[in-house]
């Protein structure tokens, strides 16, 4: 976990737990009290990166694409968990805290706070590749106090019509409602609505699944949607929450 500082430069805000290498952390979020919070799932290290065939494969009859190139300077994306997965907490004086554990919720993605704090929603999905078991594909919500957290409960099963979707990233608006990033099935995928007691009350079809969203422009009122191959935006009527 890395953080961008206003002059340009890089500063490591955690690279290892318990002695070990992180996995691959994936969302983040910043608390009013300095702290940073990010899941860490398995799956992003056991990413598939394929390539060319060899000279005399299907692809390659004739030998004309080189199938090896580049290789010898970026290796090649895999490898094996390192640990379980952990919700994890930075505090602001760097200390690092595992406040929620892989038998607390597995496959950790999305994450967001409601606007006041005092909630924190954390998405868990399905296994990546590579993976024998996955998340329960749904959202779920916590309390917040003191940097830890309490009362796990599911917030959305994400069923639509009986169809399960697959959550991503997620963000509130001001008057907290919950937006989700929906990346399957195709057909139904985009964006989720949801109010603060977690009843779908809108949605945003998109011809790609969304992998994650946020709020933007001179107002905040303009949604960023991120697909696959695609970058969506739509003015929407309301604003999405920042820290004032």
């Amino acid at each position: 976990m890395v953080r961008w500082e206003h002059d340009g430069s890089v500063k490591v805000l955690a690279d290892r737990y318990n002695g070990q290498g992180l996995n691959s952390p994936n969302d983040v979020v910043p608390h009013p009290d300095g702290s940073v919070w990010f899941t860490d799932p398995g799956y992003g290290t056991n990413l598939a990166e394929g390539h060319p065939d060899a000279p005399g494969g299907p692809t390659n009859p004739d030998g004309k694409i080189r199938w090896n190139i580049g290789r010898e300077l970026i290796g090649e994306i895999g490898g094996t968990k390192r640990q379980s997965d952990h919700v994890f907490r930075i505090a602001p004086d760097g200390t690092l805290t595992a406040v929620l554990q892989e038998k607390d919720i597995r496959d950790p993605n999305g994450l967001c706070f409601s606007p006041d704090y005092k909630k924190l929603y954390v998405v868990s999905t399905p296994k990546g590749p590579g993976q024998s078991v996955g998340g329960d594909q749904a959202i779920h919500v916590y309390d917040v106090k003191d940097g830890t957290l309490s009362n796990g409960r599911i917030f959305s099963t994400m069923q639509l019509n009986g169809v399960q979707m697959n959550p991503d990233g997620i963000r509130v608006d001001v008057f907290g409602n919950l937006w989700c990033g929906a990346s399957d099935p195709l057909g139904l995928c985009g964006v989720m609505v949801f109010n603060p007691a977690g009843k779908l009350i809108g949605r945003i079809r998109l011809p790609q699944g969304c992998s994650n969203l946020t709020f933007g422009g001179p107002k905040r009122d303009h949604l960023f949607m991120c697909a696959a191959g695609s970058l969506f935006t739509l003015q929407i009527g309301v604003q999405g929450f920042a820290p004032p």
